[in-house]
């Protein structure tokens, strides 16, 4: 068994060191690119959203490279995310890529079926020992590039020299995913702090606040949303992200496993706007907006694959949001026709637009160009 899985930001890490950790050989597919997007394409359904499309070209990519099986997550609920697995496996049989697809279920619908999924991974004998050692390594991992990527976005519209927080933390990402050990991750982490606080900086800058919301892969794949976050930071603009991939795991699997609420606060947020349940994180882009705009943000911007039925549920209600709160906010649609040009100029444009309207607000005229 020769493993594979999706790219999503910085899943690969913890993800990886897991199915080695179980003795698994692992192939990473390539990263993605103008070929992956191309694959996907040519052999999706049209009016998949972009996230699948993505996939599918990640597995082609991986099963040239020699993996035979797929791990992939699953879902429920009103997103056609939880039929991916289904879908891509056809796909794939259809193209003669004879692959294997692991569906790992989220634990809150059925912990017999991760557990027998589980079972289908390994191979070999895993003593409880060496699975509880893995599983502490990849969590230290997990929160390790979580924290790392807040700090890097933190800082990054204060870089004198354009590129240096995103380079170092590019490094630190390699250190974090050579660590052997949880203490050597803690160790890699210090260092990697370190390294990001002696990257020159102008702090007399005020950068513009900007939340991201939307949906998780757009939120957590940079290739896929054009690298908004590094080019918010090079605009000028401090990035907060709604979601990490250290949230979805203690969500949907530490805190449902020890059944404790922890979505009870931004579910009473959007409340006012959105009561139920609309699948994906449509209604965590309500309530993480609301609260944004309680904390003072300057913006916020909603990332969503085209034809995302959760996000487009979202998308009509924060007009409300926006001027109820009186938050701007700019709703990014995005699909394998998106350009970096395009989402450049609107992105610039919203910034220019928020400078402005802050500016008038405090009675000034400032605006820092990058």
């Amino acid at each position: 068994m020769v493993v594979t899985f999706p790219h999503m930001g910085t899943l690969n890490i913890p993800v990886k060191t897991f199915l080695e950790g179980i003795g698994q050989e692992v192939v990473l597919p390539p990263p993605s690119s103008k070929r992956t997007i191309e694959l996907g394409v040519k052999h999706s359904p049209e009016f998949a959203c972009l996230p699948l499309k993505i996939n599918v070209g990640n597995y082609i990519e991986a099963w040239e490279k020699g993996a035979d099986t797929v791990v992939m997550a699953g879902g429920v609920g009103p997103c056609r995310f939880g039929y991916y697995a289904q879908v891509q496996r056809e796909i794939l049989q259809d193209l003669g890529c004879d692959m294997e697809m692991i569906v790992m279920e989220p634990p809150d619908c059925d912990w017999k079926d991760l557990k027998h999924q589980y079972r289908r991974l390994t191979q070999r004998r895993i003593s409880t020992g060496q699975l509880v050692k893995t599983l502490h390594l990849v969590w230290k991992k997990l929160n390790a590039v979580d924290e790392i990527e807040k700090l890097s976005l933190k800082y990054h519209p204060y870089e004198i020299n354009r590129g240096d927080t995103k380079k170092a933390f590019d490094q630190i990402l390699k250190w974090i995913e050579e660590a052997k050990h949880p203490k050597e991750v803690k160790e890699v982490l210090t260092a990697g702090k370190k390294k990001i606080n002696k990257i020159e900086r102008d702090l007399q800058r005020q950068p513009l606040r900007i939340g991201l919301v939307g949906e998780i892969y757009m939120l957590l794949e940079p290739f896929a949303s054009l690298n908004i976050q590094w080019s918010l930071g090079d605009l000028g603009a401090e990035v907060s992200k709604s979601i990490y991939l250290s949230d979805w795991v203690k969500e949907h699997l530490v805190f449902n496993a020890l059944h404790l609420n922890r979505s009870g606060s931004l579910k009473n947020l959007a409340k006012p706007y959105l009561n139920h349940f609309v699948g994906g994180h449509g209604l965590e882009t309500i309530g993480h907006t609301v609260k944004y705009a309680n904390g003072g943000y300057d913006g916020v911007i909603q990332l969503m694959p085209f034809t995302c039925m959760p996000e487009i549920v979202a998308e009509s209600i924060l007009p409300q949001v926006s001027k109820e709160k009186d938050i701007p906010v700019l709703s990014l649609v995005l699909d394998e026709q998106s350009g970096e040009a395009g989402v450049a100029t609107r992105l610039e444009a919203f910034l220019d637009l928020i400078a402005r309207r802050k500016a008038q607000q405090e009675g000034e005229l400032v605006w820092m160009s990058i």
